[in-house]
């Protein structure tokens, strides 16, 4: 330093964000919610800016680089006033901060790994959770209809992975026999049909769940004669050995954070479903049938 330079013992507002990178305004935001004690004023009635004061702009500045908020420096700072450079306060913030960073750093794992998975098992199929994708594994290609995945995205959200994936069963099912495929298609464009112009009393709703009835039957037969009851059996055992204290099937095989899996009746209010009062009586109907026979 020049023999004939005096440094000054203050410096305003505008030398002092200059040094430290901001702006005169950012520094008055500091003043504003009490992280930065505001100086004395000069004769001019400016703000005049000492050493320790610039000792903590540049802390401050340092910190928020660091992603930490302002309102926890402050309350970091307050905990030790005389030196809060040096204090406890600055150290549990500091590693509170880490621990976030690193929580931070798992989730941005989890979703980097799941959007992965979604491009290498295409989306759709890539949104479920890993115990109902591998459940469809080995299929034909196309033989999964997007209709298909998007009522497993439903089953998911209300039974989660373990619900879904025993309702996969009945898609592979499909998938594997066309001519219940087919029977399928035909049955779901008459239970469609039965719109708000059809009357409840109408004998084609009764027919119709007498169809579906017919349909399910044949399905669960299907279902058995190829084993595919006995993979369920094994995932069922599978699930429980995984989860041995409390069975909990509404953890999500994805590790997804997307939410607690909700009741079947929470679902019915919230799921909308445009089902007319024919095609709803026809699913009563459907039901009742069902039970009869078991």
């Amino acid at each position: 330093m020049p023999a004939s330079f005096v440094p000054p013992r203050q410096v305003k507002i505008g030398d002092a964000a200059a040094f430290a990178g901001c702006t005169p305004r950012a520094i008055r935001h500091y003043h504003g919610i009490g992280l930065l004690p505001e100086p004395e004023r000069g004769g001019d009635d400016r703000r005049r800016y000492g050493y320790e004061d610039m000792i903590r702009l540049l802390w401050i500045r340092r910190m928020a680089d660091a992603g930490i908020a302002l309102e926890d420096m402050r309350d970091a700072f307050a905990e030790d006033p005389a030196d809060a450079q040096d204090g406890d306060g600055i150290e549990a913030l500091l590693a509170r901060v880490e621990e976030s960073l690193a929580a931070q750093e798992t989730e941005l794992r989890r979703q980097r790994t799941a959007v992965q998975r979604m491009r290498v098992e295409g989306s759709r199929v890539g949104l479920l959770s890993d115990l109902v994708t591998e459940r469809l594994k080995g299929l034909p290609e196309g033989s999964l209809r997007q209709a298909d995945l998007d009522t497993l995205l439903v089953t998911e959200r209300i039974f989660g992975p373990l619900g879904a994936a025993v309702q996969a069963t009945r898609f592979v099912a499909l998938a594997t026999h066309p001519a219940l495929r087919e029977e399928s298609d035909r049955i779901d464009d008459a239970e469609e049909a039965l719109d708000d112009s059809v009357a409840v009393d109408d004998p084609r709703v009764a027919q119709v769940a007498a169809e579906r009835h017919a349909f399910e039957t044949a399905l669960h037969a299907a279902i058995e004669e190829s084993g595919l009851d006995e993979d369920d059996d094994a995932l069922f055992d599978a699930w429980d050995a995984a989860h041995p204290e409390t069975g909990d099937d509404e953890e999500n095989g994805s590790g997804s954070n997307s939410g607690r899996a909700m009741s079947v009746l929470e679902a019915t209010g919230k799921m909308p479903y445009d089902f007319s009062p024919a095609r709803l009586r026809c699913m009563e109907l459907a039901e009742e049938l069902s039970a009869k026979k078991a």
